[in-house]
Formats: C-alpha cells, sequence, structure tokens
C-alpha cells in the first residue's frame, strides 16, 4: 500500500471515530507500528491531525468549541443536533456528553428553554453557559487531556447521585449486536455510570459509525432507549437497531 493511501485510511479512521490507537491502525493496515507512526508524525506536522502518546485525535475533537471547520460530517451532526433537541421539554434535568455531535446539540438548544443540565466536558459547559435559562452543573474528576471530560472514581461517584430525564451520549462504535464500544476503559465507566444516571439513553451517532466495535463495552444497545442519526427513521440501514426495539429518530 501507497503511503498516500495509507495515510487517507489514518485520516478517514481518526475523522469517524475521534481518536484512533498507532497499534489499531498498525493491524488494519497491516504495517508496523513504526510506519504508521512516521505516518501520523507527517500528518500531524501538515496540521491534518493532532500526534499524541499512543495515537492521534483529530483536530475537531481537541478544539471543539471553535466551530472550526475541521469538524468532520459537520451538516449530518447539526441534523442529529436538531433531531435530539425536539425531545426536550420545559424544565427538564438532562445530562450532555462530549464530543462534537453533542456540543452541536448544545448549539440548537432554544433560547427560551429552561433546563438544568450536568455535564462531563468542559467545551459543553462552556457553550452551554451561552443560554441564558439553562442551569449548568459541571461534574469535575480528572481531566482527558484528549477529549476533555472528566474521568476516574469522582465523577463516576457524583454520577451515582443524579438521576436525569435525557442523558445524551456519543459514542466511537456502535453496533446492533455488540453495543457501544470504546478503545479508552476510562470513558467506558464513565459512560456506564451516566447511562444509569438516565430515565432515558439518547445516543446521538453518524450513520458511519454503525456495524463498528471496539474492545471495551459500555453497553448493550438494548440500554439505549433512543438512537438519533442524520438517516430518516425509516431507512434501511437502521433496520438491525429496529429489530432490537430501539426507538429511532
Amino acid at each position: 500500500m501507497l503511503k498516500e493511501e495509507r495515510q487517507r485510511i489514518i485520516l478517514s479512521e481518526v475523522d469517524l471515530h475521534n481518536r484512533v490507537q498507532l497499534t489499531d491502525m498498525a493491524d488494519l493496515l497491516e504495517v508496523s507500528i513504526d510506519t504508521v507512526r512516521r505516518d501520523v508524525k507527517e500528518l500531524d506536522a501538515e496540521q491534518k491531525l493532532r500526534k499524541v502518546h499512543g495515537g492521534a485525535v483529530s483536530l475537531g475533537f481537541i478544539s471543539p468549541a471553535t466551530g472550526s471547520g475541521h469538524t468532520y460530517a459537520l451538516e449530518e451532526k447539526r441534523v442529529i443536533a436538531r433531531k435530539a433537541a425536539g425531545l426536550l421539554k420545559e424544565g427538564s434535568v438532562i445530562f450532555i456528553d462530549g464530543g462534537t455531535t453533542c456540543l452541536e446539540l448544545v448549539r440548537e438548544l432554544p433560547e427560551n428553554l429552561s433546563l438544568t443540565c450536568f455535564t462531563l466536558s468542559l467545551p459543553v459547559a462552556l457553550q452551554l453557559l451561552s443560554k441564558p435559562r439553562v442551569e449548568v452543573i459541571l461534574i469535575g474528576g480528572k481531566i482527558s487531556r484528549e477529549a476533555q471530560i472528566a474521568t476516574g472514581a469522582s465523577a463516576i461517584h457524583a454520577l451515582s447521585d443524579i438521576r436525569v430525564d435525557y442523558g445524551f451520549i456519543g459514542t466511537g462504535y456502535v453496533d446492533a449486536l455488540h453495543g457501544l464500544t470504546e478503545f479508552d476503559w476510562e470513558v467506558v465507566q464513565v459512560k456506564k455510570s451516566v447511562i444509569e444516571a438516565s430515565r432515558k439513553a439518547i445516543l446521538l451517532c453518524i450513520s458511519e459509525k454503525l456495524n463498528s466495535q471496539h474492545r471495551y463495552r459500555t453497553c448493550d444497545i438494548s440500554a439505549i432507549n433512543t438512537l438519533v442519526t442524520e438517516l430518516p427513521p425509516e431507512h434501511n440501514r437502521l433496520n438491525p437497531f429496529r429489530e432490537r426495539e430501539i426507538h429511532l429518530l
């Protein structure tokens, strides 16, 4: 495989999943980790992604609050955000996860809607402060440098004490059979706690992530009440989730 093709695949995986590991890319491309590391270093120098320890992250993921053109599938995420915002009612108590799709949801919140919103995400909390009728509660813990969210025992303990009407979450990978998965163990533990704290767990996910999976399982797909994608709810790509009796939006 030519270097240009390798780097195109690396960029595609980073854009889609926000973060990738060198070992996973080496397996996917069937090359050495050193080869992938060199490719990632070059792409970082060209400002196409950000090299981090053991992997790479998308530029939109590490600086989402800027609203830059680096956000992958931005129009699709805006469609998802508008659909999700339509679920909210006056006085709802909600949780909003980190990530670019959840940040678009914050931007879609009506200015005249009163809400109480919990979040672990620094960018989401800052964006929420622009909404005059939203009470913002930031859950603290150890801050992930790449994801810019609180993780660890403090965050999990705080989540155990709350119960929200809707928990809006994102995921790196989702499959009708294998559920929601990630490669980051700490992120998985926090997401588990968010789902347990939510009366209804709402997954915001672009359709490109459907039928993908990784090492650590966040939850079975049955733990999700509603799946929101940019596709029409009747689209045949959503049939595996419809068969699991997931509400589609």
